[in-house]
């Protein structure tokens, strides 16, 4: 489901981190489209027992064999949780695809519900996977590192096709273009809200009402792919709200936490 939160290192595969087998069709779209399949391989279902059932929560981002990046707000202590990956329609069964539990979910202990701050969480597996064609890592971004205005970036998932339209089954994607720091904390755009531990995409005629909560903002880096966002929040006025592009926690911004909590765990 797209279940933003309305207002609401690193070991590569054999050609290495961010590099998919399957390269995407990365058009510009206006809204979602379906993705080509297996073409970001780090993508991830996050999924909890719902009653001895599986069922879809979150997107996530496959960092390393055994880490998975996603939102703080996605975790609860009280639920169990795996993953999916290799996985292009969730209602279908896929060669290739690997179901691993978690066995521990790290949230940032600054994670501030109320606020919106902090928005991330690292998911360590209870074995690593094995890299393959449909399963890569992403890499992450450098440091500190920022986008420019109109930035074309990714955004990934199995959300909602459109505003309380129906929850996809096969792996969406949307073209969101960066907007800067400076235009989003406009006062008729996020404004105060947005800080600079966070990025903002899209907000305009060109948007996406397809990245689930958790799921990676995906921007190119010469020929490779970056996760330069984590899915945090949007507007609770509906998809392609002009002014109220999708906000996702900043990955540049956390690369030492991040680091921080691999090496310790």
């Amino acid at each position: 489901m797209f279940t933003l939160l309305f207002v609401a290192l690193f070991a590569g595969y054999a050609h290495g981190c961010g590099k998919p087998a399957y390269l995407p069709n990365v058009s510009r779209v206006v809204g979602g489209e379906d993705a080509k399949p297996h073409s970001w391989p780090w993508q991830v279902s996050l999924q909890y027992d719902k009653n001895g059932v599986w069922a879809h929560t979150c997107g996530g981002t496959l960092i390393e064999s055994n880490w998975v990046l996603t939102a703080a707000h996605c975790i609860s202590s009280s639920r169990t949780y795996r993953v999916l990956l290799g996985k292009q329609n969730l209602a279908e069964e896929e060669a290739g695809a690997v179901a691993v539990p978690v066995e521990k979910a790290i949230v940032h202990e600054k994670w501030n519900s109320f606020l919106v701050r902090n928005d991330i969480a690292l998911l360590k597996l209870a074995e690593p996977v094995s890299f393959s064609d449909t399963i890569q890592p992403s890499c992450l971004p450098a440091e500190g590192s920022l986008l420019s205005q109109d930035y074309p970036c990714y955004v990934t998932g199995w959300g909602r096709l459109w505003t309380n339209g129906p929850i996809a089954d096969n792996l969406q994607q949307g073209l969101l273009p960066v907007v800067d720091h400076e235009t989003c904390t406009q006062r008729d755009w996020w404004g105060s809200m947005v800080k600079d531990t966070m990025v903002c995409a899209g907000g305009g005629e060109i948007s996406g009402c397809n990245g689930d909560s958790g799921g990676p903002l995906n921007c190119a880096s010469g020929d490779t792919w970056e996760v330069h966002g984590i899915v945090s929040f949007g507007s609770g006025l509906g998809c392609n709200t002009a002014k109220k592009p999708t906000v996702f926690t900043r990955v540049s911004a956390y690369i030492p936490w991040i680091t921080e909590k691999i090496n310790s765990n």
